[in-house]
């Protein structure tokens, strides 16, 4: 099995590529939404002060927020990158919907090559880094999405390709279709992992090892439920994910449950024996988890990202990791489309 190829403490080389980039990433998805651009710049550099230099974003984003505000995401991102684009590696997705027609979301032949060329705009630049898919559709067949990818990729305007939130059949069947016709292939999967989310341990993170596809897990800190600031019988923070207007149903619904609960009271006691905070122990749990290229970290103040200083600082016991995973157990098993 392939696990993240170091480059030095702070980088890993994204899956058979020779692209470094950093261990932590900086998730933009509240840019524009949670965030208004002045704040969102603050986060952009304190990431920079901090060695973050791989960001991602998706052109549907601000997460939540209606066809109409998307793209601002990608704006916000562009206009902080003028005069520093060279020094980072810049991660983007797409499926949309970006308009109200039918044909402005999606994976087809049209929209990715639609596209591509919006987020070039939008960020302000002449290359994308990554681009990634954002979800699979099952209205598109995967043949002429993939054909896409590797035209934009000719074309110079896409250096690599991978994808995000795709089953492991769904990563493999591509694999083999690009594999079969010589096209460009992922080598990345952008996947849901936390301590209360570990579903793809099963299947997708042994694909990934064995495939060489690099791993960069979002939603670290289960949308803020790992921060331990939530009680099961109170209402959530405003500000918070939970209490987002756009996307906190869906938090709810992943996470706002006892089992999550009992969890978080049990880590919470772990934490305090270690001299931890609950999302230092968390986010360097998940760091430290085998086929982990890269953390994408999202955040509302600049003050947030200082955890990836602490976590990039903490080894993990085998002791505290037994507890761990006796604890999440729960989580290894479930319906990993949620």
């Amino acid at each position: 099995m392939t696990d993240p190829v170091l480059f030095d403490d702070d980088h890993a080389v994204l899956g058979r590529t020779g692209l470094p980039v950093s261990r932590f990433c900086l998730g933009t998805a509240t840019f524009g939404g949670q965030c208004d651009e002045k704040e969102s710049h603050a986060i952009l550099d304190r990431a920079d002060e901090l060695g973050i230099s791989f960001l991602d974003t998706a052109d549907k984003y601000p997460i939540g927020s209606p066809w109409e505000q998307a793209g601002t995401t990608e704006e916000i991102v562009g206009r902080w990158l003028r005069g520093r684009r060279d020094r980072f590696v810049v991660a983007t997705k797409v499926h949309g919907p970006t308009g109200p027609r039918p044909w402005d979301g999606g994976l087809s032949r049209r929209h990715v090559l639609d596209a591509v060329d919006a987020s070039l705009r939008r960020l302000d630049t002449d290359w994308i880094d990554l681009y990634q898919l954002h979800r699979p559709d099952p209205l598109t067949p995967v043949e002429e999405t993939l054909s896409a990818l590797d035209d934009v990729v000719r074309a110079g305007k896409v250096r690599y390709v991978g994808c995000s939130n795709f089953l492991a059949y769904q990563v493999a069947r591509a694999l083999g279709r690009s594999a079969l016709h010589g096209w460009t292939a992922f080598v990345s999967v952008q996947a849901r992992y936390n301590l209360l989310f570990r579903e793809h341990e099963r299947e997708l993170l042994p694909l990934c090892r064995e495939d060489g596809l690099g791993l960069l897990a979002y939603n670290a800190l289960a949308g803020g439920m790992l921060t331990g600031k939530h009680r099961r019988d109170g209402t959530s923070a405003t500000g918070t994910r939970f209490a987002d207007a756009g996307a906190g149903g869906l938090y709810r619904d992943r996470y706002w449950h006892d089992d999550a609960f009992d969890a978080v009271e049990a880590i919470r006691g772990l934490a305090a024996g270690a001299g931890l905070t609950m999302p230092v122990l968390a986010t360097a749990w998940l760091r430290s988890r085998a086929g982990v290229t890269s953390v994408i970290l999202g955040a509302t103040r600049p003050d947030q990202l200082d955890l990836a200083v602490e976590a990039a600082g903490v080894r993990l016991d085998d002791a505290l990791l037994t507890e761990l995973d006796a604890i999440t157990a729960r989580f290894r098993t479930g319906d990993a489309v949620q």
